[in-house]
Protein backbone atom coordinates (compact mmCIF):
# COMPACT_ATOMS: atom_id res chain seq x y z
CA UNK A 1 0.00 0.00 0.00
CA UNK A 2 1.20 3.51 -0.84
CA UNK A 3 0.98 6.58 1.36
CA UNK A 4 1.44 10.28 0.69
CA UNK A 5 3.27 11.99 3.54
CA UNK A 6 2.45 15.70 3.24
CA UNK A 7 5.53 17.42 4.63
CA UNK A 8 4.09 20.82 3.75
CA UNK A 9 0.98 22.21 2.09
CA UNK A 10 1.62 25.96 1.93
CA UNK A 11 2.35 28.34 -0.93
CA UNK A 12 5.70 30.06 -1.41
CA UNK A 13 4.91 32.94 0.95
CA UNK A 14 3.51 30.81 3.76
CA UNK A 15 5.15 31.14 7.18
CA UNK A 16 3.01 29.03 9.49
CA UNK A 17 2.63 26.29 6.89
CA UNK A 18 5.68 24.69 5.29
CA UNK A 19 6.03 24.98 1.52
CA UNK A 20 4.31 22.23 -0.43
CA UNK A 21 6.34 19.02 -0.66
CA UNK A 22 5.63 15.39 0.12
CA UNK A 23 6.91 11.83 0.18
CA UNK A 24 5.34 8.99 -1.80
CA UNK A 25 6.00 5.93 0.32
CA UNK A 26 5.61 2.23 -0.37
CA UNK A 27 7.18 -0.98 0.91
CA UNK A 28 10.23 -0.49 -1.31
CA UNK A 29 11.15 2.99 -0.15
CA UNK A 30 10.50 6.71 -0.07
CA UNK A 31 10.27 9.13 -3.00
CA UNK A 32 10.61 12.82 -2.09
CA UNK A 33 8.71 15.26 -4.32
CA UNK A 34 10.09 18.79 -3.98
CA UNK A 35 11.92 19.98 -0.87
CA UNK A 36 10.41 23.24 0.30
CA UNK A 37 12.52 26.31 0.88
CA UNK A 38 14.46 25.84 4.12
CA UNK A 39 16.20 23.55 6.61
CA UNK A 40 12.72 22.79 7.95
CA UNK A 41 12.67 19.94 5.42
CA UNK A 42 15.00 17.96 7.68
CA UNK A 43 12.71 18.39 10.68
CA UNK A 44 9.63 17.39 8.68
CA UNK A 45 11.29 14.22 7.38
CA UNK A 46 12.37 13.31 10.91
CA UNK A 47 8.87 13.81 12.33
CA UNK A 48 7.41 11.42 9.76
CA UNK A 49 10.23 8.90 10.24
CA UNK A 50 11.72 9.29 6.79
CA UNK A 51 15.40 8.36 7.02
CA UNK A 52 17.50 10.81 4.99
CA UNK A 53 20.25 8.21 5.00
CA UNK A 54 18.04 5.88 2.95
CA UNK A 55 16.48 8.49 0.68
CA UNK A 56 17.52 7.55 -2.84
CA UNK A 57 14.96 9.25 -5.11
CA UNK A 58 14.13 12.99 -5.21
CA UNK A 59 12.09 14.91 -7.80
CA UNK A 60 12.22 18.70 -8.10
CA UNK A 61 9.27 19.93 -10.17
CA UNK A 62 10.59 23.42 -10.90
CA UNK A 63 13.17 25.98 -9.83
CA UNK A 64 11.18 28.27 -7.53
CA UNK A 65 12.78 28.96 -4.15
CA UNK A 66 10.01 27.24 -2.18
CA UNK A 67 10.73 23.96 -3.97
CA UNK A 68 14.46 23.95 -4.54
CA UNK A 69 16.19 25.61 -1.58
CA UNK A 70 15.31 22.79 0.82
CA UNK A 71 17.34 20.49 -1.41
CA UNK A 72 20.48 22.52 -0.64
CA UNK A 73 19.98 21.85 3.07
CA UNK A 74 19.53 18.16 2.32
CA UNK A 75 22.76 18.32 0.33
CA UNK A 76 24.55 19.70 3.39
CA UNK A 77 23.18 16.87 5.50
CA UNK A 78 23.92 14.14 2.95
CA UNK A 79 27.44 15.37 2.17
CA UNK A 80 28.31 15.44 5.86
CA UNK A 81 27.08 11.88 6.20
CA UNK A 82 29.16 10.82 3.19
CA UNK A 83 32.29 12.37 4.67
CA UNK A 84 31.78 10.58 8.00
CA UNK A 85 30.97 7.26 6.32
CA UNK A 86 27.31 7.22 7.39
CA UNK A 87 25.82 7.54 3.91
CA UNK A 88 26.35 4.91 1.25
CA UNK A 89 23.19 5.23 -0.87
CA UNK A 90 23.16 6.57 -4.41
CA UNK A 91 20.69 9.41 -4.80
CA UNK A 92 18.86 10.04 -8.08
CA UNK A 93 17.69 13.62 -8.57
CA UNK A 94 14.96 13.84 -11.23
CA UNK A 95 14.48 17.28 -12.79
CA UNK A 96 14.33 19.20 -16.04
CA UNK A 97 17.49 20.61 -17.60
CA UNK A 98 16.55 24.10 -16.38
CA UNK A 99 16.20 22.88 -12.78
CA UNK A 100 19.42 20.88 -13.10
CA UNK A 101 21.34 24.01 -14.08
CA UNK A 102 19.75 25.92 -11.19
CA UNK A 103 20.70 23.22 -8.65
CA UNK A 104 24.28 23.03 -9.90
CA UNK A 105 24.64 26.82 -9.98
CA UNK A 106 23.26 27.36 -6.48
CA UNK A 107 25.24 24.46 -5.03
CA UNK A 108 28.54 25.81 -6.37
CA UNK A 109 27.79 29.24 -4.92
CA UNK A 110 26.79 28.20 -1.41
CA UNK A 111 28.41 24.83 -0.63
CA UNK A 112 32.11 24.36 0.27
CA UNK A 113 34.21 22.38 -2.18
CA UNK A 114 34.64 19.46 0.23
CA UNK A 115 30.86 19.04 0.45
CA UNK A 116 30.51 19.25 -3.33
CA UNK A 117 33.18 16.56 -3.71
CA UNK A 118 31.29 14.34 -1.27
CA UNK A 119 28.02 14.86 -3.16
CA UNK A 120 29.69 13.86 -6.42
CA UNK A 121 30.17 10.38 -4.93
CA UNK A 122 26.47 9.75 -4.37
CA UNK A 123 24.35 12.15 -6.46
CA UNK A 124 23.14 11.12 -9.92
CA UNK A 125 21.14 13.64 -11.93
CA UNK A 126 18.40 12.29 -14.17
CA UNK A 127 17.62 15.14 -16.56
CA UNK A 128 14.05 14.72 -17.72
CA UNK A 129 12.42 15.23 -21.07
CA UNK A 130 8.68 15.30 -21.67
CA UNK A 131 7.32 11.75 -21.52
CA UNK A 132 10.33 10.09 -19.88
CA UNK A 133 9.52 6.98 -17.83
CA UNK A 134 11.59 5.91 -14.82
CA UNK A 135 11.09 3.09 -12.33
CA UNK A 136 11.18 4.38 -8.76
CA UNK A 137 10.69 1.98 -5.86
CA UNK A 138 9.05 -0.57 -8.13
CA UNK A 139 6.63 1.83 -9.85
CA UNK A 140 6.89 3.35 -13.33
CA UNK A 141 6.60 7.14 -13.27
CA UNK A 142 5.88 9.08 -16.45
CA UNK A 143 7.23 12.62 -16.12
CA UNK A 144 5.71 15.33 -18.29
CA UNK A 145 5.92 19.02 -19.04
CA UNK A 146 2.70 20.51 -17.66
CA UNK A 147 2.85 23.47 -20.10
CA UNK A 148 2.53 25.89 -17.19
CA UNK A 149 2.07 29.56 -18.02
CA UNK A 150 4.87 30.58 -15.68
CA UNK A 151 8.24 28.88 -15.27
CA UNK A 152 8.86 25.43 -16.75
CA UNK A 153 7.09 22.89 -14.53
CA UNK A 154 7.09 19.10 -14.61
CA UNK A 155 4.52 16.71 -13.14
CA UNK A 156 4.15 12.94 -13.22
CA UNK A 157 1.68 10.09 -13.31
CA UNK A 158 2.00 6.54 -12.03
CA UNK A 159 -0.01 3.37 -11.58
CA UNK A 160 0.22 2.33 -7.93
CA UNK A 161 0.47 -1.25 -6.70
CA UNK A 162 -3.27 -1.15 -5.99
CA UNK A 163 -3.90 -0.38 -9.67
CA UNK A 164 -4.97 3.18 -8.84
CA UNK A 165 -3.67 5.96 -11.09
CA UNK A 166 -2.18 9.03 -9.41
CA UNK A 167 -1.27 12.28 -11.20
CA UNK A 168 0.75 15.15 -9.71
CA UNK A 169 0.36 18.48 -11.52
CA UNK A 170 2.77 20.77 -9.68
CA UNK A 171 1.63 24.12 -8.34
CA UNK A 172 0.04 25.95 -11.28
CA UNK A 173 -3.37 25.80 -12.95
CA UNK A 174 -3.72 22.60 -14.96
CA UNK A 175 -3.40 23.44 -18.63
CA UNK A 176 -6.22 22.15 -20.82
CA UNK A 177 -3.68 20.16 -22.83
CA UNK A 178 -3.41 17.83 -19.81
CA UNK A 179 -7.14 17.11 -19.41
CA UNK A 180 -7.00 13.87 -21.40
CA UNK A 181 -4.08 12.72 -19.26
CA UNK A 182 -5.91 13.21 -15.97
CA UNK A 183 -9.40 12.18 -17.08
CA UNK A 184 -10.75 9.27 -14.97
CA UNK A 185 -7.69 9.32 -12.69
CA UNK A 186 -8.11 7.89 -9.20
CA UNK A 187 -6.03 10.61 -7.52
CA UNK A 188 -5.14 14.04 -8.87
CA UNK A 189 -2.90 16.42 -6.91
CA UNK A 190 -3.67 20.04 -7.86
CA UNK A 191 -2.92 23.41 -6.29
CA UNK A 192 -5.66 25.65 -4.87
CA UNK A 193 -4.24 28.96 -3.66
CA UNK A 194 -7.30 30.40 -1.92
CA UNK A 195 -11.06 30.46 -1.58
CA UNK A 196 -13.01 31.95 -4.45
CA UNK A 197 -14.79 34.17 -1.94
CA UNK A 198 -11.57 35.94 -0.92
CA UNK A 199 -11.58 39.64 -1.67
CA UNK A 200 -8.80 41.24 -3.69
CA UNK A 201 -7.32 38.06 -5.17
CA UNK A 202 -3.86 39.04 -6.46
CA UNK A 203 -3.35 39.17 -10.21
CA UNK A 204 -0.71 36.43 -9.99
CA UNK A 205 -3.33 34.07 -8.55
CA UNK A 206 -5.69 34.66 -11.44
CA UNK A 207 -2.94 34.04 -13.99
CA UNK A 208 -1.07 31.11 -12.50
CA UNK A 209 -3.04 29.71 -9.56
CA UNK A 210 -6.53 28.46 -8.81
CA UNK A 211 -9.22 29.17 -6.29
CA UNK A 212 -10.89 26.15 -4.74
CA UNK A 213 -14.00 26.82 -6.82
CA UNK A 214 -12.16 27.26 -10.12
CA UNK A 215 -10.14 24.06 -9.87
CA UNK A 216 -13.14 22.02 -8.74
CA UNK A 217 -15.27 23.29 -11.61
CA UNK A 218 -12.55 22.23 -14.06
CA UNK A 219 -12.00 18.81 -12.48
CA UNK A 220 -15.70 17.90 -12.08
CA UNK A 221 -16.32 16.89 -15.75
CA UNK A 222 -13.11 14.83 -15.83
CA UNK A 223 -14.39 12.15 -13.44
CA UNK A 224 -11.54 12.45 -10.96
CA UNK A 225 -12.18 10.08 -8.05
CA UNK A 226 -10.06 11.85 -5.41
CA UNK A 227 -8.87 15.46 -5.66
CA UNK A 228 -6.02 16.50 -3.37
CA UNK A 229 -5.70 20.28 -2.93
CA UNK A 230 -2.52 21.94 -1.64
CA UNK A 231 -0.16 24.95 -2.11
CA UNK A 232 -2.54 27.23 -0.24
CA UNK A 233 -2.37 30.54 1.57
CA UNK A 234 -2.61 30.34 5.35
CA UNK A 235 -4.90 33.09 6.61
CA UNK A 236 -7.62 30.74 7.92
CA UNK A 237 -7.18 28.65 11.06
CA UNK A 238 -10.06 26.48 9.84
CA UNK A 239 -8.58 26.22 6.35
CA UNK A 240 -9.34 22.51 5.91
CA UNK A 241 -13.03 22.94 6.74
CA UNK A 242 -13.49 26.09 4.63
CA UNK A 243 -11.66 24.71 1.60
CA UNK A 244 -13.48 21.38 1.80
CA UNK A 245 -16.86 23.10 2.09
CA UNK A 246 -16.27 25.28 -0.98
CA UNK A 247 -14.92 22.30 -2.92
CA UNK A 248 -18.00 20.19 -2.18
CA UNK A 249 -20.20 22.84 -3.80
CA UNK A 250 -18.49 22.29 -7.16
CA UNK A 251 -16.94 18.80 -7.04
CA UNK A 252 -19.05 15.71 -6.42
CA UNK A 253 -16.36 13.12 -5.67
CA UNK A 254 -13.92 12.93 -2.78
CA UNK A 255 -11.91 16.02 -1.84
CA UNK A 256 -8.81 15.92 0.37
CA UNK A 257 -7.43 19.15 1.84
CA UNK A 258 -4.45 17.90 3.85
CA UNK A 259 -2.77 19.64 6.76
CA UNK A 260 0.99 19.80 7.13
CA UNK A 261 2.36 16.41 8.28
CA UNK A 262 -0.89 14.64 7.39
CA UNK A 263 -0.58 11.12 6.00
CA UNK A 264 -2.90 10.20 3.12
CA UNK A 265 -3.47 6.46 2.76
CA UNK A 266 -3.91 5.53 -0.92
CA UNK A 267 -6.48 2.74 -1.07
Amino acid sequence: MERVLMLGTGCGKAIELYNTCFVLQNEMGDFLVDAGGSIEIEKRLKILNVDIGKLSHIFISHAHTDHIFGLIWLYRKISGMVITGRYKEKVSIYCSEYVYKAIIGISKLVLPIELLDALDKVIEYVVLKDGDIHNINGLDYTFFDTHAKGEELYGFETILSSGKRLVFLGDEICDESQYKRIENADYVMHEAFCLDSEEGIPRIVKEHHSTVKSVCEKMEPLNIKNLILYHTEESHKDRKELYTKEAKDYFSNNVIVPDDLEIIEIK
